[in-house]
């Protein structure tokens, strides 16, 4: 977000909870807030201290805590529409399972998983050398896990513009136009790894992007900036140009895989989320945001040797 302080609404949006959640937080004074004139307000340097300080603890209470629960799971890394639609659908089908998402970014996401913080870590790594995704990162950021990988769909990438592009943003190199604002991804996520490689490959310095700066956490946060009237370009997927009545430049089509410890893999929860995933209803359901590619939905992509 480019504002430097957030109010309530603002700050559970990029957290990722209910602002009754934030609420719960500030009464329990585990949050870093002031109040000003009556309403709470959060400077979004603080909250981002916050979270970095706080983040591989919280997970590390959650992750006992969900041991405790039959069926739960939980999951961290990359962001994507349509996971908050399978969780809805998981819920429907078998209520007594609890899937829990963090929006961390692929690469904490391997991380997490690798330290026992998460069961299960959503990845879209490109490895610009072998062209594949995720596979060639597991020997540096889970060293001490026996992996599998399992492709969950492939989905389209690009860059995301108002209504009609009329700044004409076509590549990477328009981004340096003086008249376009950019809003980018945080460190650490596939996407802005993927950009990061393409400015690299092109020789483009980040500095000669205004905004580059400026960081979300989800797809979504680049699709209402552009809204909002706060940026004109932002890479995302297809699914929220479609959502929110944007244009979409497609660059890429990309590997969105599942990646878990082969302990966890024959869990119920895990099963569910694949039969969900593989389901008439789901597929219905997504068919018409278009952008995605579900013909190696629940293939096993990779798995260690004991």
């Amino acid at each position: 977000m480019a504002e430097e302080i957030m109010n309530t609404k603002e700050v559970a949006q990029y957290l990722g909870v209910h602002e009754k959640q934030v609420y719960a937080l500030i009464k329990a004074k585990r949050i870093p807030s002031t109040r000003v004139t009556g309403k709470w307000v959060f400077p979004k340097k603080l909250i981002d201290e916050w979270i970095e300080t706080n983040a591989r603890g919280g997970m590390a209470k959650a992750r006992e805590k969900s041991k405790r629960i039959e069926g739960a799971l939980l999951a961290a890394g990359s962001n994507d529409p349509i996971l908050d639609i399978l969780k809805t659908y998981i819920r429907k089908a078998y209520p007594e399972f609890f899937l829990f998402s963090a929006n961390t970014g692929s690469t904490d996401g391997l991380k997490a998983l690798n330290q026992g913080y998460t069961d299960i870590a959503w990845s879209h790594l490109l490895d610009p050398k072998s062209g594949q995704y995720n596979i060639p990162f597991l020997s540096t950021y889970l060293p001490n896990r026996k992996t599998v990988v399992v492709n969950l769909f492939n989905r389209d990438l690009g860059f995301l513009v108002a209504a009609g592009n009329p700044l004409h943003i076509r590549g990477f190199k328009d981004l340096t136009k003086p008249e376009v604002r950019f809003i980018n991804r945080q460190k650490g996520s596939g996407t802005r790894v993927l950009l990061d490689l393409h400015l690299k490959g092109l020789k483009i310095p980040p500095s000669s992007i205004k905004g580059y700066e400026d960081e979300v956490y989800t797809h979504f946060e680049i699709g209402l900036s552009l809204l909002a009237k706060e940026a004109d370009a932002g890479l995302a997927t297809g699914s929220v140009a479609k959502l929110l009545g944007l244009s979409f430049v497609p660059l890429t089509q990309e590997s969105f895989d599942m990646v878990l410890d082969q302990s966890t893999f024959f869990e119920r929860g895990v099963q569910a989320l694949i039969e969900i995933l593989n389901s008439r209803e789901f597929r219905r359901r997504v068919e018409n945001l278009g952008s995605y590619d579900f013909k190696s939905s629940g293939k096993i992509l990779y798995s260690k040797a004991a």
